[in-house]
């Protein structure tokens, strides 16, 4: 197992939860939250046993684990949450979907790409295109009724092919459309917090920043 896989498995283990960092394997048995769901060294067990966090803990802990689960920098997250601070709506809600809606979870919530690392890859890289217009920002915002996909050549790349046939064996959002031939997808409807299948306690991460 490489470095990063490690590196990767240990973060879902401590978090408790699947971030999706390795994208197929989070979907094997090979997955660290199923193979052993505590924390990793000699002492995982006994330690998560008597540990009894914080509400702050708790709070922090929240906001690193969806903070990972999307790829983001501090700084990134954290403009995010400003943005939609004053949003009509439930504040916790309105984060999760605008997490949902950047164009790199876009492109890996449709299977063009295993992860969402790998997803903003493809992104940068100038594969996509957004209502025919190329876009090569990873957090450029898909609203409903935009139509997102692969440019060209792009659509015969080896990794969108094992993508999408990976996909193919998930379950798919219900506010996403796609043609996995056609290599095109489109956002319905705005996803509401019950069609978000993201495991978090999105009022922690409001709480921590309302402080």
């Amino acid at each position: 197992m490489s470095r990063y896989i490690e590196a990767s498995c240990k973060l879902c283990r401590r978090e408790g939860t699947k971030l999706f960092l390795k994208g197929a394997r989070c979907m094997t048995e090979k997955c660290a939250v199923e193979k052993r769901a505590y924390a990793p060294g000699q002492h995982g067990q006994a330690t998560a046993r008597r540990r009894k966090a914080s509400q702050y803990s708790r709070q922090l802990r929240e906001k690193q684990k969806v903070k990972r689960i999307y790829g983001l920098t501090e700084r990134q997250f954290r403009n995010t949450f400003a943005r939609i601070i004053h949003e009509p709506g439930v504040t916790g809600e309105n984060l999760l979907v605008a997490l949902e809606s950047r164009l790199d979870n876009i492109v890996y919530r449709m299977g063009f790409a295993a992860s969402r690392k790998a997803a903003r890859q493809l992104v940068s890289h100038g594969h996509v295109e957004v209502n025919t217009r190329r876009v090569d920002v990873p957090s450029f915002d898909v609203r409903q009724g935009d139509e997102v996909r692969l440019k060209g050549a792009s659509k015969e790349l080896d990794a969108v092919a094992a993508s999408l046939e990976l996909a193919s064996k998930g379950q798919a959002v219900s506010w996403i459309a796609v043609d996995r031939e056609a290599r095109t997808g489109k956002v319905t409807e705005r996803p509401t917090r019950e069609a978000i299948p993201v495991a978090a306690e999105e009022q922690l991460i409001v709480e921590l920043y309302s402080k």
